[in-house]
C-alpha cells in the first residue's frame, strides 16, 4: 500500500510527463494482477492462497483506482485525496493513513492472515465516511437491508488500519452495565467496537448509551489522557472507535432518539456490485 501511495503520488506530482507517468503505473499495476492470478493457479498450501487472494483482491482495487486516474488529476484533486492512502511518515518514523482530510496512524496490531473484503465503489464511500466520522470525534452507523455488508465494511476498514475490531450483537435484554464494561475497556484499549442491530436495545438503554458514547466522544475531542466514565477515572486511547449498524427492514426495532442520531455520521448501504464480486472470484478461481 505505502509503494502503491508513493509510486502514484510521483507520477501525479511530475506534471510535464504525468499522462506517461499514469500510463506506465497503469501497466504495472496490471502486470502485479497478472502475475498473482499466475501465482494463485498454482500448487499452494491453504495459508499461501489465503495470502495471494487477499493480495489479489486489494490490487485489482488499486489498479482500478490507477486507471480511472487522468493527467487532469492532481495530488489535491478529490479524485485522489478520497482514496485510502498509506504512507510512511519520514519524520515520527511512522506509518500513516490518509483520506480526504482524515489522518490516522496505523495501529500495528496483528490480525493473522484473514481475507479481504471485496472493494466496491460502495465500499470506498464507506469508508471515507467512516474515518471523517472518526476525525471529527464522531462514530459512524451504516444502515440497510440484511447482506449490504454493514459490518463487514467496518470490520475490513479496521483490518486496513490493523486496528482490533469487535462485534457486538445487540438485543432487547441487553443492560447498561454489559454494554458500559465493553465501552469502558474500548476506551482504555483504542479498540474499535461494533454495535449490531443497535435499534433492537430498548429506549430506556438506549438513553443511557447515548450519554456514556457522547462521554468518550467528549474525551477524544478534548484530547484527554484520563477521564471520567461512569464515575470512574479510566485511561483513554483517542484510537477508539464506537460504531453502530441498523436494520430497518425488521418489525419491532426501536426508534433512535434524537440525541443519540447526532452522535453517528449515518451511512446507507445497498446490494454490492456483483460484477466486481464475480471478476474477483473468477481471478481467484483460476478458471
Amino acid at each position: 500500500m505505502i509503494q502503491w501511495q508513493e509510486s502514484v503520488s510521483g507520477a501525479l506530482k511530475n506534471e510535464s510527463s504525468s499522462e506517461n507517468a499514469l500510463t506506465s503505473c497503469q501497466k504495472k499495476y496490471q502486470f502485479i494482477v497478472e502475475e498473482l492470478v499466475n501465482l494463485v493457479r498454482e500448487s499452494l498450501n491453504v495459508s499461501q492462497r489465503m495470502l495471494i487472494c487477499t493480495l489479489l483482491v486489494v490490487d485489482v482495487h488499486l489498479r482500478d483506482i490507477v486507471q480511472k486516474l487522468d493527467a487532469s488529476v492532481s495530488l489535491t484533486s478529490f479524485a485522489w485525496t478520497k482514496e485510502l492512502r498509506h504512507g510512511w511518515d519520514y519524520s515520527s518514523e511512522d506509518c500513516v493513513i490518509r483520506q480526504s482530510f482524515s489522518t490516522m496512524r496505523y495501529s500495528y496490531e496483528y490480525l493473522g492472515n484473514a481475507h479481504r473484503l471485496v472493494i466496491t465503489p460502495l465500499t470506498d464511500q464507506c469508508y471515507l465516511t467512516l474515518t471523517t466520522a472518526l476525525t471529527l470525534g464522531l462514530s459512524g452507523m451504516p444502515n440497510g437491508p440484511a447482506g449490504t455488508g454493514k459490518t463487514e465494511t467496518i470490520k475490513d476498514l479496521a483490518k486496513a488500519l490493523a486496528v482490533q475490531c469487535i462485534v457486538f450483537n445487540c438485543s432487547s435484554s441487553l443492560q447498561q452495565e454489559t454494554i458500559a464494561r465493553y465501552l469502558s475497556g474500548m476506551a482504555q484499549q483504542g479498540s474499535w467496537l461494533v454495535l449490531d442491530e443497535f435499534n433492537r436495545i430498548t429506549i430506556e438503554v438506549l438513553s443511557v448509551v447515548a450519554q456514556m458514547i457522547q462521554s468518550i466522544q467528549n474525551a477524544v475531542k478534548e484530547e484527554k489522557q484520563v477521564f471520567v466514565f461512569e464515575e470512574k477515572v479510566v485511561k483513554l486511547d483517542r484510537r477508539v472507535g464506537i460504531f453502530a449498524t441498523l436494520n430497518p427492514t425488521y418489525a419491532g426495532r426501536t426508534e433512535l432518539p434524537d440525541s443519540l442520531k447526532a452522535l453517528f455520521r449515518p451511512i446507507a448501504m445497498m446490494v454490492p456490485d456483483i460484477s466486481l464480486i464475480a471478476e474477483i472470484m473468477f481471478l481467484s478461481d483460476g478458471n
